[in-house]
């Protein structure tokens, strides 16, 4: 069984920096294989976002135009954990963020069936 657990959210004021951790277990997230993992965000009344994710095995980075430049997913095989590093946050940027992660996927984006998620971290940006 996949679990994902967050942490590092927190409150920041507009233009400051966090960075997301993702640390999995029950699963090892190889660059052999290729699997999906990442981050998604959703505020109360609006649809959940695909923020960040990436393709293991094959390089590929997918961002959410809101966040292109602004934040880097990376992933660190040794810990099997997923970062995702916040800078310039706005306050458009504050909701709850979620780990999320699909088993060797036919494709990774935010369409993707992701079948493992974690319990959320929430992000706030004051102005």
């Amino acid at each position: 069984q996949v679990q994902l657990v967050e942490s590092g959210g927190g409150s920041v004021q507009d233009g400051g920096s966090l960075r997301l951790s993702c640390a999995a277990s029950g699963y090892t997230f190889s660059t052999f294989r290729r699997d999906c993992i990442g981050w998604f965000r959703q505020t109360p009344g609006k649809e959940r976002e695909g923020v960040a994710l990436i393709y293991t095995g094959v390089d590929s980075i997918y961002y959410a135009d809101s966040v292109k430049g602004r934040f880097t997913i990376s992933q660190d095989s040794a810990k099997n954990t997923v970062y995702l590093q916040m800078n310039s946050l706005t306050p458009g940027d504050t909701a709850m963020y979620y780990c999320a992660a699909a088993l060797v996927p036919r494709y990774c984006g935010p369409g993707t069936d992701f079948g493992y998620w974690g319990q959320g971290t929430q992000v706030t940006v004051s102005s």
